[in-house]
């Protein structure tokens, strides 16, 4: 019989511990488990029996002293403070579930075995004084020994046996720290097995100060859960509380996000709550009802949050979110496809983790991101909106026109975007393009009416992970565009009105691509392989037989190699790198450009391609003016367009230039407000309102 798990409030029974004591048992099942906050009380036989209250005969031989247990989640193996651990697991696939513990990884061989005892309710739970930190265990499930699903380590990857550690070892520099910053962010999106050489948390700590002096203020990590083999971009994670073993330990995680605290970096992961990878997943050897079919993914069979036996599964995601923001202390997450995140329960699976993630942080600011393909806004719309409480969304609208304009290449789902200059203005007023409208690409209307959303829940970009993979080999922006397209691209992505996103390498033009790359057994690695060809396919120009030859093999070590950054670049393309840090430093210092002395913004085209965008300050004529060219010169003449005015007794004054010689620019001339106004091509033009002296 299991009573309740409560972590911050003790259930109001109605009666007191002594007289929960002569309470008898309605199951002989053993132990009875009654939770108090942070507190397991544990009985057999004839009653229920507390803390330091009177227990007689056989019962007390057994249990006393080892009667409490304190419990951080309700699943996995806990660290008891007088010794010893507790192991706790569902299972529907069994009527009897051990533990096999030993202090070396040959996990088979160990003589420490338990069986753990039923609790009525499908849960199974049970002590093994023997147990420390640093063993290795597995659980037993009809005769085999297999991984725990809620393991805070695994030792050699998600076949491995699991490893016991303790959460409170890793000790924290952060107290001061209160989570995300409410002023503009900027975004920088990092694969840590790419972002160094050396490809672990160490080598990426030694990165810190220069995501800080680049002026980052968030950091994405992408996924970090568990997979098989020896890289991948972690989206297909099996062991979703173990963090990646050749990463690093758990530890140097932590040590990672403390540091990065410490230069006032908040550090957000991206987590894959809709799927998992194929090898390595145990969840079935658990319980079937971890997966349905009543949905279908893209890579096979969702989670089930609101079948039949979801309750446990619901449970097992919200702790995992919770694990991550109160062990690991990351400031809160990128949720990957959403889309895929099937629940038609009445409250959804997301607007659960929402609040209780924000519980757990207790006063520390968290930021929680969507990437949802459909577009739909009530993910970040309130509670009190029936929304799921999320703070931004991922907004792909922008990202496919830029690389229209950029590139002229509008195939697959490009080709529902023009990359004209009204795009940009409504991506700027609106968020979303696509708001309802019919979408040809996917033969269906697509989005949802934004309107009345902030600017700032937009979260934009001109490449991320996926985007720049699906190429043929991993093509960079800066590799199929004009560098003057490119400058004034980067200009309008890092100060529009949204949230900007790099991708790393972005802000330096890295010479490294970034591929699809995973590791896998060589019968998955063959279907790896031929769906990446296949959905490439999509693309004309990426269909063709031969084509195919040429694109990389994602099980190759090579493809992994090449994708890692090259620092070394930082030299040879200064002149990019100075762009982007210049302008978020414009960002971050204007006001009225980063929105908190804005009033509103509005704006204008002139042709196709010439884009004007004009920020009203607060105060009265403090305005910002934007003018950005994606195409050869243009003449504004005659200019019948009131946002080009300055405000009365005031001038507009260049206060940045994207072709700037430091820039790797042409030196553009400036830009005079009279007669004919002449705008260079390729160029993006910052000016602020000038009090006239």
């Amino acid at each position: 019989m299991y009573a309740e798990l409560v972590h911050d409030q003790p259930k109001n029974t109605g009666c007191s511990l002594t007289e929960l004591a002569a309470t008898p048992l309605k199951s002989s099942a053993c132990p009875v488990i009654v939770l108090w906050p942070r507190l397991v009380i544990f009985s057999c036989g004839k009653g229920i029996a507390a803390d330091k209250e009177p227990i007689s005969g056989l019962v007390a031989k057994l249990l006393y002293p080892a009667m409490e247990y304190y419990r951080r989640m309700p699943i996995g193996a806990e660290l008891q403070k007088g010794g010893g651990v507790h192991f706790r697991v569902w299972s529907t696939t069994s009527s009897e579930v051990g533990v096999r513990v030993s202090s070396d990884s040959e996990v088979a061989n160990s003589p420490v075995q338990t069986l753990l005892s039923p609790e009525g309710n499908q849960y199974f739970s049970g002590y093994v004084p023997e147990a420390k930190p640093g063993d290795f265990y597995k659980f037993i499930i009809d005769d085999r020994l297999v991984p725990d699903p809620a393991a805070r380590a695994q030792y050699g990857g998600p076949h491995g046996p699991s490893l016991i550690t303790d959460p409170d070892s890793y000790i924290w520099h952060d107290k001061d720290w209160d989570g995300v910053s409410s002023e503009s962010h900027v975004v920088y999106e990092m694969h840590l097995g790419t972002f160094t050489q050396a490809a672990t948390w160490a080598a990426a700590r030694e990165r810190i100060s220069y995501l800080k002096d680049l002026g980052i203020d968030v950091v994405e990590i992408m996924p970090i859960a568990e997979f098989t083999g020896k890289f991948g971009w972690g989206y297909d994670g099996v062991s979703l509380f173990a963090p990646y073993g050749l990463y690093g330990e758990p530890n140097e995680a932590k040590r990672f996000i403390d540091q990065c605290h410490e230069a006032d970096l908040a550090v957000i992961l991206d987590v894959v709550y809709n799927h998992v990878g194929e090898d390595g997943n145990y969840f079935p050897f658990f319980s079937p009802s971890y997966f349905t079919d009543r949905y279908q993914t893209e890579w096979g069979k969702p989670f089930n949050f609101d079948g039949p036996g979801s309750g446990p599964v619901r449970e097992f995601f919200v702790e995992n979110a919770k694990y991550w923001i109160r062990e690991f202390h990351f400031d809160g997450f990128r949720f990957d496809a959403t889309q895929q995140i099937f629940d038609a329960s009445p409250r959804h699976l997301l607007a659960e983790i929402s609040a209780a993630a924000r519980e757990t942080a207790g006063d520390r600011r968290l930021y929680l991101v969507a990437e949802n393909e459909p577009q739909c806004v009530k993910l970040v719309q309130s509670p009190e909106e029936e929304g799921y409480g999320l703070d931004s969304i991922w907004n792909d609208d922008f990202h496919h026109s830029a690389i229209v304009a950029l590139t002229g290449r509008a195939e697959a789902y490009y080709c529902d975007y023009q990359g004209y200059a009204q795009e940009f203005l409504s991506a700027a007023k609106w968020g979303f393009l696509y708001q309802g409208q019919y979408y040809a690409w996917q033969k269906k209307n697509r989005g949802t009416w934004a309107v009345g959303l902030s600017h700032e829940r937009f979260v934009n970009f001109i490449q991320n992970h996926d985007q720049v993979a699906n190429s043929l080999a991993g093509h960079r922006i800066h590799t199929l565009a004009g560098a003057g397209a490119v400058r004034a691209m980067t200009t309008l992505l890092l100060l529009g009105p949204w949230t900007p996103m790099l991708f790393q390498g972005e802000e330096f033009a890295a010479s490294t691509p970034f591929l699809y790359f995973a590791d896998q057994p060589p019968e998955i690695a063959v279907k790896v392989a031929e769906g990446r060809a296949e959905f490439l396919k999509q693309f004309p120009s990426l269909s063709s037989p031969e084509v195919a030859q040429h694109l990389p093999n994602p099980g190759d070590q090579s493809t992994f190699e090449q994708s890692k950054l090259n620092f070394e670049d930082l030299q040879t393309h200064e002149p990019v790198y100075l762009l982007h840090k210049h302008l978020i430093a414009l960002r971050r210092s204007d006001p009225v450009i980063n929105g908190r002395e804005r009033h509103f913004v509005d704006g204008a085209v002139y042709g196709p391609h010439l884009l004007i965008l004009r920020y009203f300050g607060l105060e009265s004529g403090d305005d910002r003016l934007l003018i950005i060219n994606f195409d050869r010169d243009q003449v504004i003449s005659p200019a019948p367009i009131p946002l080009l005015a300055a405000p009365p007794d005031r001038t507009w004054q260049i206060i940045f230039s994207s072709e700037h010689p430091q820039y790797a620019g042409q030196s553009a001339p400036a830009i005079h407000f009279d007669e004919r106004l002449r705008v260079v091509g390729y160029s993006a033009t910052v000016f602020e309102s000038d009090p006239n002296r």
